[in-house]
């Protein structure tokens, strides 16, 4: 059986796993941790359709990008196809986040 610890080291880090950690951290019952971060999720995603920008201090920030529309090759066919116009997630992570994870590397 796999740990915990290890589910999001292999798998990456399932809001299960967040849920647990949290909870274990302060003590707290699963379900109310649970229903604070579907709340806190809830409302970022609400923020990001209305194409705000959202900032975690010591993480990083949210925000929607637009991208042109563009006309691409299929490889296999050959055939020209036409994108339309789309909006994107772009994350960028915060400057403690980035040398985190570049003391983590070296």
């Amino acid at each position: 059986m796999i740990s915990p610890v290890t589910t999001y080291t292999l798998l990456g880090m399932l809001k299960k796993d967040l849920v647990d950690k949290v909870s274990s951290e302060l003590s707290m019952q699963k379900q109310d941790i649970s229903l604070a971060i579907d709340i806190m999720l809830e409302a970022m995603a609400a923020a990001l359709v209305e194409e705000r920008r959202i900032e975690l201090r010591g993480f990083g920030s949210f925000s929607v990008r637009a991208r042109k529309p563009r006309s691409t090759k299929n490889p296999r066919t050959g055939k020209i196809m036409d994108i339309p116009d789309r909006k994107t997630l772009h994350f960028t992570m915060s400057k403690s986040l980035k040398e985190s994870l570049i003391a983590e590397t070296e």
